[in-house]
């Protein structure tokens, strides 16, 4: 496409229920929304290790139609270290401009103010496969990791989690930050939550063998 025919591709876009709702869900976790043009527009942007390539590509496929270009390898050295990862970024839409205020007043991803009416059992299962992991197989609690939040988000999270869900939560402390606690007392309504979106690349995150 030329830059006419992509410009007006993106203004053509409209997100459908399914796409907002996995977009708030990412945003919680690692995707990120990035503005060229203080944020008249946005584009989406996934990556995930490159052991998650089924999980991108799934992501990939539900936002097909504002993507112009599958997903790719890119490598990343941090520490010295090597990493592989896959990625991939929509093309930067109007449509998505509500999240970005949302999520980005500032510049910084925040938690917006009324999340819990942002999110669905399939934003919170996008979150945990994005950010949530197992903690000890001996006592099934689950951690999310939400260590770039600050005080203000954390406690927002952990409202919309007991107020919509009534999943509690405690926080633990880490180097970085923060981690979401979910204990084993809560986890069965939690697994519960967001069974029926766990795609099969993730179920490890579900189980306990």
């Amino acid at each position: 496409m030329n830059s006419n025919e992509v410009k007006s591709f993106a203004e053509s876009i409209k997100l459908t229920d399914e796409q907002r709702d996995i977009l708030v869900g990412t945003l919680l976790g690692d995707g990120h929304l990035e503005t060229q043009n203080k944020g008249r527009t946005f584009r989406l942007k996934v990556e995930h290790s490159i052991n998650q390539q089924d999980y991108v590509y799934w992501l990939f496929a539900k936002f097909n139609n504002l993507v112009l270009t599958k997903p790719q390898v890119k490598q990343q050295q941090v520490k010295g270290k090597l990493y592989q990862k896959y990625w991939f970024s929509t093309v930067s839409s109007g449509a998505m401009r509500f999240y970005g205020q949302l999520f980005y007043p500032n510049g910084k991803k925040v938690v917006p103010k009324f999340i819990s009416k942002l999110v669905t059992p399939l934003s919170i299962a996008i979150w945990f496969m994005d950010d949530g992991s197992l903690k000890l197989k001996a006592n099934c609690a689950r951690i999310m990791n939400t260590q770039g939040f600050n005080a203000q988000d954390l406690r927002r999270l952990q409202e919309m989690l007991l107020k919509k869900f009534n999943i509690a939560t405690t926080l633990r402390n880490q180097r970085e930050g923060k981690q979401l606690y979910i204990p084993s007392s809560e986890v069965d309504k939690f697994i519960t939550l967001i069974k029926p979106f766990i795609i099969p690349s993730m179920e490890y995150k579900i189980k306990v063998t």
